[in-house]
């Protein structure tokens, strides 16, 4: 692996973690304990050695979800972090925790027996940008801005 630094952390920011090499296999997953982890439809994983993994604040805690793996979360704010395989030395951080979280596009999904069957027309539904939709309050949305408590991706 080639040595590269990817920063990542939790929504309130008393876990933040570095990944010393870049994190492979950017997946989805549909399985069912996945999307119990991360309260969705998937989870979204990209992995490294456990040996290019550091904490640089806080501890994860993780929930031992069976015999062959661990699951990571703030024990703050409830942000799911990391899958931790018990077999092979792995760590998967859920890409949406990474601070450059745009660059870890999937590239594999796996459980798909448990996808959700409509999936494939999300890109379809009408949409629009965070505080735009006609029946938002934009008021509403500034004072969101204003007062926004969420660690800042570096």
């Amino acid at each position: 692996m080639a040595k590269e630094s990817w920063m990542g952390g939790c929504q309130c920011g008393a876990v933040r973690y570095e990944l010393m090499a870049r994190p492979d296999k950017p997946c989805i997953c549909h399985c069912r304990m996945c999307q119990k982890q991360f309260g969705n439809f998937f989870g979204s994983f990209a992995g490294v050695d456990l040996q290019y993994f550091k904490l640089l604040r806080g501890q994860i805690k993780y929930f031992k979800s069976s015999d062959h793996g661990e699951r990571g979360f703030c024990g703050d704010c409830g942000t799911p972090l990391a899958y931790r395989s018990l077999e092979s030395g792995n760590v998967s951080v859920s890409i949406g925790s990474l601070d450059r979280h745009s660059e870890m596009q999937p590239v594999v999904q796996y459980g798909v027996e448990a996808r959700e069957p409509w999936f494939a027309l999300l890109a379809n539904l009408p949409a629009s940008e965070t505080g735009k939709n006609p029946i938002d309050d934009p008021k509403k949305y500034e004072s969101i801005k204003a007062s926004n408590r969420q660690h800042p991706d570096h």
